[in-house]
């Protein structure tokens, strides 16, 4: 038997069972890894709230981990049992001792990363890697606009935009966030609680407004990122920490200043084994290199991951979080 976190109903933080179940053994193009730290990430509770659906219920949650091959299917060949791996992608079942996942989906670690760091990294650096990288590929001078500057992603994207001489003007909430984004890279940084964001940006612009919004929060920001770009700039609308951008007319976006948005996920950037290495080395990279460094801020037994979950939504956390099993 194995332990995992399992929801039979959506709901709040209290949904969340902490349960033994018979270990799934790997099928055909499948691996089964044996976790030793487990990402939290705010997908998570979009899941477990229902504002995503789980496929169906009782469901495993989480969808990255980092550890060793404990079983290997047939026709796996990149994999074997006792290699050190990571991996960012469904199915859900990730907050568990042993995870059963197609193995395109894993990819191998270098022997310099630990399992702990890739945990907190795997999914929020592949986000970055396809933000900076692919979605809007920055060359460096560009402005932009970094929703949570703070938080995991905005931790990790500090510091790529400063490697790539791109000035990241991060939003946070508190003069202690505001410390740590500007330590992680940060251009500037604008508190939205004390702060008119949009004027910030003005007046560290310049006027010019940005090239690029990066917006994982969702409702309660769209109209203000619009409002932050330059003319026939990118909204990237990433995430719905406040809840889901609706009943959006796209003539305001003629209005603004004929702007683009794009709303792109990982899964549809790494949708292939090929796509999802070539990211990995990408952000493998950075990390041997030391220009992006992963902080672990918070650490919990995977028993009281709703308690983590609580942490992450209450805006209590900074950096990352794992679940140890």
């Amino acid at each position: 038997m194995a332990k995992r976190i399992q929801f039979a109903r959506t709901g709040g933080p209290e949904v969340l069972e902490f349960v033994e179940v018979a270990p799934t053994e790997p099928g055909p193009g499948e691996v089964t890894v044996k976790n030793q730290a487990v990402g939290l990430n705010f997908i998570d509770i979009y899941f477990r709230t229902g504002l995503y659906p789980a496929p169906g219920l009782p469901s495993g949650l989480g969808t990255e981990g980092a550890g060793t091959v404990e079983a290997v299917g047939e026709g796996v060949e990149h994999l074997a049992v006792g290699d050190r791996v990571a991996y960012a992608q469904g199915p859900l079942g990730a907050y568990a001792e042993l995870h059963t996942l197609p193995a395109e989906k894993v990819v191998a670690l270098p022997d310099d990363i630990d399992c702990e760091t890739a945990a907190a990294s795997m999914l929020k650096g592949l986000t970055v890697q396809y933000l900076l990288r692919q979605t809007y590929p920055l060359q460096g001078g560009e402005t932009i606009l970094f929703h949570a500057a703070a938080g995991g992603v905005g931790s990790i994207a500090c510091q790529w935009a400063r490697a790539l001489g791109v000035k990241l003007i991060g939003t946070v909430s508190s003069p202690e966030k505001a410390a740590l984004a500007e330590k992680n890279g940060a251009w500037a940084t604008i508190d939205y609680t004390r702060e008119d964001v949009v004027e910030r940006v003005r007046e560290l612009t310049g006027g010019e407004m940005c090239d690029v919004v990066y917006d994982s929060v969702g409702k309660d920001t769209w109209e203000l990122s619009l409002d932050c770009l330059k003319k026939r700039g990118l909204m990237v609308s990433f995430g719905n920490a406040s809840g889901p951008v609706e009943g959006v007319n796209i003539g305001i976006l003629n209005q603004k200043g004929s702007l683009y948005v794009t709303r792109p996920s990982l899964n549809g950037y790494a949708d292939t084994r090929e796509r999802l290495e070539s990211m990995a080395i990408d952000l493998f990279d950075m990390l041997q290199s030391g220009q992006v460094t992963i902080d672990i801020a918070q650490r919990y037994p995977l028993a009281e991951a709703g308690k983590a979950q609580e942490a992450l939504q209450g805006r209590r956390t900074t950096g990352s979080t794992i679940l140890i099993p």
